[in-house]
């Protein structure tokens, strides 16, 4: 038989008013109690609420109990036996899995006729249990909450029952006012309550409603009992799409209705609330027409078009809550509860744009935070630089990734094809510091690498010197040179860089570029520190690199501070570390690099300095020049990219052949972690361990990289030059930049088609499996259409034909795919591979040299083979800081199990 309820409902409701939905009188049972959810929110319910919870149920556990800091809370196997106990309740919260519900309902409302309200915090009930349980709690009087609810709050009564309402301090965001609330989200049930404070709004009763399919306690009820409570001024609803429970309601009081999720109406399935997919008519444009009936409003409110009326307001975003309900408030003649309490403007306690140039209202600052975590985060700023968990990085890398459908390869997350765009110093800058350097950024870095190009009487060249007299090629000629550059030879630099970090991680300083009293940092300093950074009486190059800085039009507050200290004269190591620390200043207190790296910073300069300048034979560098161009107009005037180019080519380039040569070491710095060089380099770190990361010498990391290059892999670009250069060979072809060269490429590529189709047939017909490939076009990934591209070729011809660059070899190459296929050596036309472009860009450059005769082949193989060698340090200096950053000692082996004998 059923109960009798309220008259104004068909069906049984017995909740009146607001204010009888969680009171201080209401005694509770938890279902479930010391389920993981239960267990961290009950306790904090129980204190809030003044001890309001008698008992819990747990089958298994009785006996034990759930601990308060205001008492204990007693656990039984079942509600019969917590009522034998003597318990009396008239609530039940459950925290039950879905197949259990229903199941815990018929438990508790068989053994209690005084219970009178059930919350359901568990989701997706399913539809069936849903209706048993509303037919069991119709029949014997009992309001239900939820399912998939966070529970029922009371800010006037201090109780919150069942879920997390308020989080785990409810006295601070559920603050006694006037507004009611009804949230279909259990969380933004508590963001609600939080942004009307900020509007000087308070709360009386808050029913999170849960968003199954069946809502138990819905607007319909929600509303009535809002009118029979005389503490609720106004209410807000927070609705989701699907269900007609907001359909004709009957609102007296002002309300502002927050209605979300238009872009469910295109989905089929639930996502989030299993009750929130609409069906017709009831998606969430449909409910905003409802409410704006309701109200008499044509629009949605937002700050710009401010639509509300004495009734309420419609908003589709909860931040625009409180000001829509003080402007309806403020026609109803009613005033907030309280001064406004915070605002809801953005107050980042962390700020970081990761390297990245914001708009300013895009750049929000970090603000300091509120006691205890104030004090906290100065701690954790105190610990300058990022921190990254160690783990094995054999075949993998923090650096580098290659996409395997385009076979493009990004380093930190920079598209080699963007990367190569850039020049070979400001490359070299961003593979240690994941950012690029602005302009006084690079020119420091230009001088730091142009100081310590020449060689002359250096071991380093001594060492390479004797490597090319033995025939080596230019890989081990460079390893020879590099092996000589151990720590011994920049200990004085390392020294510098971690007495600047000393000095200054503390002081506040945040942009070395910017100005900076370092009389403090100064005054602290002891005299055998200001002694090491003295240049010795032989240092020429400090004085250039001085000389060379203060032209700069800005300055270095690092530079600054070595030369006062020095008393005026600074060592070339002492200045090389200062430009260093500069330029990674603000990516180490940026999180982006850590100490290891910014200290290291100055290593890494002279590796990539020598490579350059090891690369000339000691003939063509005198005390006071190299290549014949004199240091002092090198290292104040020139840039490491055109260095580079007169170390292979023996002059400078011109501007497109600036912009060829930067991209094609652009377009070479890395294939991901996979490839030989980067195994190799890899290895290097792991062997020497980098959990010691001091011990990991960085120069025969580069070694590895060195050894693990050769004539297949970093050489294999000459055969393409070799072949163009057969191809071309007394064609009178004088300028390869020229479009009106006078050539028949069509004619020169057919001919070549026809003799290799020829040449193709007969090595099949004798059975020949490994006849000579073509190399550069093909590709096993870009391959089986009719016509086949390769995106990274494309991308650099169409940046050529953008900035009006001609290569007469590139071209012949695209003739060369047609006449292949028009042969019948190809069922379709193959693509240019990336590798001809490497190639095509190298031979225009030493074209000329070789053409009338100052280079010989063996010098154009070198040449390809350093160029390989100058693009792919990049992409191998940041793959040896990352595992010297990230990795475990010994970590690239292979185990003994993956390994296999061949007989």
């Amino acid at each position: 038989m059923h109960k009798q309820g309220l008259k104004n409902f068909p069906y049984y409701v017995g909740i009146n008013s607001l204010s009888e939905i969680a009171t201080r009188e209401d005694r509770v049972v938890v279902l479930n109690i010391t389920g993981n959810e239960s267990k961290t929110v009950t306790p904090v319910s129980h204190i809030y609420s003044g001890g309001n919870i008698v008992f819990g149920t747990s089958p298994g556990r009785s006996g034990q109990s759930l601990e308060t800091k205001i008492g204990n809370i007693p656990v039984y196997n079942s509600i019969l036996e917590g009522i034998k106990a003597g318990h009396k309740f008239n609530t039940a919260v459950i925290y039950l899995p879905p197949s259990g519900v229903k199941d815990g309902v018929a438990e508790a409302v068989r053994h209690n006729p005084d219970l009178k309200k059930i919350i359901i915090l568990t989701e997706k009930i399913s539809v069936n249990d849903a209706r048993i349980i509303r037919a069991i709690c119709q029949t014997n009087g009992i309001d239900v909450f939820g399912g998939n609810c966070l529970g029922v709050a009371d800010a006037w009564n201090k109780v919150r029952i069942g879920g997390a309402l308020g989080g785990n301090k409810p006295e601070e965001s559920l603050v006694k006012g006037s507004v009611a609330l009804f949230s279909n989200s259990g969380n933004f049930t508590t963001t609600i309550a939080v942004y009307l404070l900020t509007k000087g709004w308070g709360t009386t009763t808050s029913v999170s409603s849960g968003k199954d399919v069946y809502i138990h306690y819905a607007p319909k009820e929600f509303f009535h009992a809002l009118d029979n409570d005389d503490r609720s001024k106004a209410a807000v609803i927070y609705t989701e799409p699907g269900g007609y429970y907001e359909h004709e309601l009957n609102i007296t009081k002002p309300t502002v209705a927050c209605v979300v999720g238009r872009w469910k109406a295109r989905l089929t399935k639930a996502c989030g609330h299993a009750g929130s997919l609409a069906g017709s008519g009831d998606d969430a444009k449909a409910k905003e027409k409802w409410y704006m009936d309701y109200f008499g409003v044509d629009g949605i409110y937002t700050p710009q078009t401010p639509i509300f009326s004495k009734k309420g307001a419609v908003v589709t975003n909860i931040a625009y809550i409180p000001e829509a309900l003080t402007k309806v408030m403020e026609l109803n003649g009613i005033k907030p509860d309280f001064e406004p309490k915070g605002d809801l403007s953005l107050k980042c306690w962390f700020a970081n744009n990761a390297s990245l140039q914001l708009p300013k209202e895009l750049d929000v600052p970090a603000v300091r935070a509120e006691a205890p975590y104030d004090e906290q985060i100065d701690h954790i700023n105190k610990q300058v630089g990022a921190q990254y968990p160690r783990q094995t990085m054999k075949d993998a890398s923090g650096a580098s990734m290659m996409d395997p459908n385009t076979q493009v390869t990004k380093l930190y997350n920079m598209s080699i094809l963007d990367a190569s765009k850039r020049s070979l110093e400001e490359n070299l800058v961003f593979s240690l510091l994941k950012g690029y350097p602005d302009d006084f950024g690079r020119s420091l870095a230009n001088i730091a690498f142009n100081a310590y190009l020449n060689h002359h009487n250096n071991p380093s060249n001594i060492a390479a010197d004797a490597a090319r007299e033995a025939e080596s090629s230019p890989n081990s000629v460079l390893s020879a040179a590099i092996s000589i550059l151990g720590k011994g030879k920049v200990k004085k630099a390392i020294g510098t860089s971690e007495l600047i970090l000393e000095s200054f991680q503390s002081s506040g300083l945040t942009n070395p570029a910017d100005k900076f009293d370092c009389s403090a940092v100064l005054a602290g300093l002891s005299d055998d520190a200001k002694k090491s950074l003295v240049a010795c009486k032989d240092d020429k190059r400090s004085g250039l690199m001085l000389q060379s800085l203060a032209k700069l039009g800005k300055k270095s507050v690092f530079v600054e501070f070595v030369t006062e200290a020095a008393g005026g004269n600074p060592s070339s190591s002492a200045i090389l570390a200062a430009i260093w620390m500069t330029l990674g200043w603000e990516p180490l207190f940026k999180r982006n690099i850590s100490k290891v790296t910014i200290t290291a910073l100055p290593w890494y300069s002279r590796v990539f300095s020598s490579f350059v300048g090891c690369s000339v034979p000691a003939v063509k560098q005198t005390d006071d020049s190299f290549c014949g161009v004199k240091n002092e107009d090198l290292i104040g005037n020139w840039t490491f990219t055109d260095a580079a180019f007169l170390a292979l080519i023996g002059r400078k380039p011109t501007e497109a052949e600036r912009f060829e040569f930067s991209m094609l070491l652009g377009l070479i710095i890395s294939n991901g972690p996979g490839t030989i060089s980067a195994q190799g380099c890899k290895g290097g770190v792991s062997s020497d361990g980098p959990e010691d990361p001091h011990r990991v010498q960085i120069n025969k990391a580069f070694i590895g990289f060195l050894t693990h290059t050769g004539f297949a892999h970093g050489g294999n670009g000459f055969e393409a030059i070799a072949f163009l250069i057969d191809r071309f060979k007394g064609k009178g072809l004088n300028n390869p930049a020229d479009k009106k060269h006078g050539l028949n490429l069509k004619a020169i590529a057919d001919e070549y088609a026809k003799s290799y189709a020829k040449y193709k047939a007969d090595q099949k017909a004798f059975g020949n499996i490994e006849y000579m490939k073509i190399p550069c076009v093909n590709h096993p990934v870009f391959k089986g259409k009719e016509v086949n591209f390769d995106p990274r070729e494309r991308f650099v011809s169409s940046l050529f034909e953008e900035k009006g660059i001609y290569n007469v070899f590139l071209e012949f190459y695209q003739n060369l795919v047609r006449s292949l296929y028009e042969a019948k050596v190809s069922s379709n036309v193959y693509c240019v591979n990336v590798d001809a472009v490497i190639a095509v860009i190298l031979l225009k450059v030493v074209w000329e040299a070789f053409n009338t005769g100052k280079m010989s082949d063996k010098e154009v193989e070198a040449a390809a083979f350093t160029t390989f060698l100058f693009g792919r340090m990049i992409g191998c200096a940041a793959e040896i800081d990352d595992h010297i950053n990230r990795g475990r000692n010994m970590d690239t082996r292979t185990a003994a199990s993956k390994c296999s004998f061949v007989g």
